[in-house]
């Protein structure tokens, strides 16, 4: 592909307030957020609902938008490319994880127990920001179609 790849990602929290992280060999084996790439057509939140279903296997709710961060060329990502990340916090009622063929485990961790784990991407920075409270209290619209 030769232009930026829109993708969506989910910081999830389940009902005990642990978020869930995914090891991925696509991100050097680390930990990272699920997510995937929006479908042409797609609105970010059904492309967000849809990858986690399949990555996982949770149905998520309550969708805030956290982030927009942009990854040019990275060599942590096995395969050089362009890609513009869309990162929400997002929450499920269970805990029972099925994972798919991107990620080989998962852990559902405290924001405090953060730093135990290797992180990948722009992890780190999103789960940091959750930890000390300094995302927006604010809702973020988004507008369709403008």
């Amino acid at each position: 592909m030769s232009y930026p790849e829109p993708t969506v990602g989910a910081v999830i929290l389940n009902p005990a307030g642990k978020v869930l992280l995914c090891k991925s060999h696509k991100w050097e084996n680390k930990w990272v957020i699920p997510g995937g790439h929006i479908e042409l057509g797609e609105k970010m939140e059904d492309a967000l609902r849809r990858e986690i279903q399949e990555e996982t296997g949770l149905r998520i709710y309550s969708a805030e938008l956290l982030g927009i961060k942009e990854s040019i060329f990275s060599d942590t990502f096995h395969e050089p490319k362009h890609f513009i990340f869309i990162d929400y916090l997002c929450r499920t009622e269970g805990s029972a994880v099925i994972l798919n063929d991107e990620a080989q485990e998962y852990a559902w961790a405290e924001l405090e127990e953060i730093d135990q784990y290797e992180l990948g991407g722009f992890t780190r920075s999103l789960l940091d920001r959750l930890r000390s409270k300094k995302f927006s209290d604010h809702r973020v619209e988004i507008f369709y179609n403008y």
